[in-house]
Order: structure tokens, then sequence, then C-alpha cells
């Protein structure tokens, strides 16, 4: 029997603030919350509202507020007179949009989702219109938005088997949430018709807009500069790689290297704040390593180059020929394929990728995408990319195309916007 409704988990959050601010201070302590900006979690403003206008587009973390930047040029090409108000939870993701956000784009970080807080910003701000991305539906905030009569559009919905299943067992909450939305669209037909059977009233799909971001940016003069050091050696990038999958790699590259003497990896955590553990990593395994926040050199002895900044995706991207993407040969979800595919590079993961499900199917239907199960398909893949130029070629060729097949999805979804956008 489904007892969960939105009043309902309004007093539970009024109830249970003194667990919700500890459960903050370990986030705090663990250098999870941005101290200098924490008012903005309590809901203070950290500047004064713009005049005219204002969008406000709500992405959890970095690969949704990443999602987000094309439609952001859109808006400001269609309409430069209104202002956009980028919120996000992470700390990362708020200094990616620091270097990404300009003209009338700012950033916030999200109130926690308690009545008082949410009821500041959203008071502040005023918006015109909210925009959310994906699956970030926190019932407070949506419900003070819906209250204010503040259209409220979901972008990019996603709806996983597992959030399914739960929003199954509580009906009635779900149609309570889905219903604030005056439109909502899913990444695939399949996301549309589960966020429809899960309470939306008004749903559709015209594609995902992750195929509508740009090649992610590089500094081209360091790019050089960074070509010149690798020279013609191998080279393979390890993007986005979570706990657990730098031994893996490691182990990767210890094989391949017996195949492939000069073969250097490049990894890019997830999370550069674990850069000082994943060193540790390849140095008790032996491993001469440099890192990108020391402003260390690669030399004909590096092994690994620990890529630990954050914004330079494109450009570690852009230095191997194969790319290889994390969070997916542990039980985490993946992270976007599409980036590095956008770069024409060949691209591999695990077999853990199941916030892309629909992607990866795709992708490997045109043999843009190589998933493999292991460790020791991970070694092989490589192995037989690195030594055949003709395959690498295809696979690169395939990724690029792949990626770049549905980059007119805005063009088909800023016509559903217009009416909430026009003067």
């Amino acid at each position: 029997m489904d007892l969960m409704s939105v009043s309902l988990y309004r007093a539970a959050t009024y109830v249970g603030y003194p667990l919700i601010a500890a459960y903050l201070a370990v986030r705090k302590a663990h250098g999870k919350e941005d101290l200098n900006r924490f008012g903005e979690r309590m809901g203070y403003a950290s500047m004064p509202r713009p005049e005219g206008k204002l969008v406000w587009l709500h992405g959890a973390s970095v690969g949704e507020t990443l999602s987000m930047q094309p439609l952001i040029q859109k808006i400001q090409e269609c309409y430069p007179s209104v202002h956009i108000l980028v919120t996000s939870g992470t700390v990362t993701s708020a200094q990616l949009m620091e270097k990404r956000l300009s003209g009338n784009a700012f950033h916030q970080y999200i109130p926690i989702d308690c009545m008082p807080q949410v009821t500041r910003f959203v008071d502040h701000w005023k918006p015109d219109l909210a925009l959310w991305l994906e699956s970030e539906f926190w019932p407070n905030i949506l419900s003070v938005i819906s209250d204010r009569k503040i259209p409220l559009v979901l972008l990019n919905g996603r709806v996983s088997d597992k959030s399914f299943a739960r929003w199954k067992k509580m009906p009635r909450f779900s149609r309570q949430l889905q219903r604030m939305f005056a439109k909502s669209f899913g990444q695939t037909p399949e996301d549309a018709e589960r966020l429809k059977e899960i309470g939306a009233e008004h749903t559709a799909c015209f594609g995902n807009i992750k195929f509508a971001a740009a090649p992610l940016p590089a500094d081209e003069d360091e790019l050089k500069r960074m070509k010149k050091q690798i020279g013609y050696r191998a080279c393979w990038t390890a993007g986005s790689t979570h706990a657990g999958e730098e031994e893996i790699v490691v182990n990767v590259h210890k094989a391949v290297k017996e195949k492939i003497p000069d073969i250097l990896t490049i990894i890019a955590p997830r999370h550069p704040n674990r850069a000082d553990e994943v060193e540790g990593i390849l140095k008790n395994a032996g491993l001469m390593v440099v890192r990108r926040s020391r402003k260390e050199e690669i030399t004909k002895e590096t092994d690994v180059y620990l890529a630990d900044t954050i914004g330079e995706m494109g450009l570690f991207y852009r230095l191997g020929d194969v790319a290889f993407v994390g969070g997916s040969m542990v039980p985490f979800g993946g992270q976007n394929i599409i980036e590095p595919a956008r770069l024409g590079k060949a691209v591999l993961c695990g077999q853990h990728m199941m916030n892309f499900r629909e992607i990866v199917a795709r992708a490997k239907e045109a043999d843009a995408l190589s998933v493999v199960e292991n460790e020791a398909e991970l070694t092989q893949a490589l192995i037989s990319l690195l030594t055949d130029k003709k395959s690498l070629s295809k696979k690169q060729k395939n990724a690029q195309v792949f990626a770049e097949a549905e980059s007119n999805v805005l063009d088909r979804l800023m016509p559903e916007l217009d009416v909430y956008l026009k003067e």
C-alpha cells in the first residue's frame, strides 16, 4: 500500500532536519561541500537576482551540467536578454561551471531539500521557467516550484530499471511528483513511456541532448606541447575512472606493455580529489607516474600520466588513440561515451553501463563501441587496436559518425521551449 506522499515527505524533512544537518557536517568534513559557498546550500543567494526573465536549469552533477551546455548556448543565441541560473549539488560540477559559463549564465548550488531553504531560494530567484535534467526529483523543491506556478519541464528524463521499480511501488507519490512537470521529455522512447507509467501527463522523446554537445574543448598550444612530449609512443586514455578501476588499469597497462613496450597510459579519475589515492595505487604497482596538477612532464620513463585536473577531458581524450570510459568496470552505471566518440577516438567500456543502456546498444550496432567484460578482454582490445592501424582507423571513424548523428536534437526540442522563453 502506497502511504508516501509529498506532504508526508515534507513533514519527514522537518522532523528529520537534525539528521540532515549531521549528514551535511560529515560531507563538509570530507570535502564534499564548498565551505566558501555553503550558504547557497542553505538557500542564501550569493548575488542579487538580475532584472528581466530568468531561466533555471538544474542538473545533479558533472555529467548533467555538461549535458546542458549546448542548451545554455542555444538559449543565449536565441534569447540574448534571458538570464540563466544553473544549479548543481557537487563541488566538482561547480568548479567546472565556473570555467564554462559566460555572459548572462551563472552558477549557484542547489539548496538542500528542506522547506525553509528551498522557499528562501525560490523566492529570491523567482525563475520564469525551470528546466530539470534527467532524474533529480527532489519533492520539496519541485513542489515549491509548482506552488509558485513556475512552468517546470523535464529534459533528457531518465528512468533506470532500479528507479522504475521503486517508483512503481509508490504510485501516488510518484504521480504527485511527475504531474508537477508541464512537459516531460525522455532521453529515449522507453524513458518517455516509463515517465508516463509513473505519472507524467505530457511525455515525448526528441532524442538525447548529450548528442548536441560540441566536442570537448582543449587548449591547442597545450595539446601540441603534450603531443610533442608523447612523440610516437602508443597512448590510450582511461577517462572518468572510479574506485576499483585504477587497479584494473594498472594490470592492463602491465599486460599491454609486454606487447607494446613504449605504451603510455593516461588516467583521468572522475573525481580529481582522489588523485593522491590513485597515485599511491600506481606507485605501489611499481609504475613511473607524473601528475598534471604538479605540471610534471612526460618523459620516456613515464608509464602513467595522472590527469588530475578539472575541465580538461577534451585534452586528455585527444592525446590517446583509444579511450576507455570508466564507471563501467565496476557497477556504477557508466559515463558518457559520446564525449570521446565525438573526438574521433576508438571507444571501449566495461559491461556496467546501466545509465547509458540505449546509447551503448546503438553504438555497438553502429560498430562505434567495444564493450569488454573483464580485464583480459580490455587488454586484448587495446593490443588489437594499438597494433592494427586499419582496425583503429575504422573504429575511430565509426565512433565519430555515430556521435554526430543526432547533433540536431536541440532543433527539435527548442520549439517546445519557445512558448515559455519568448517575451
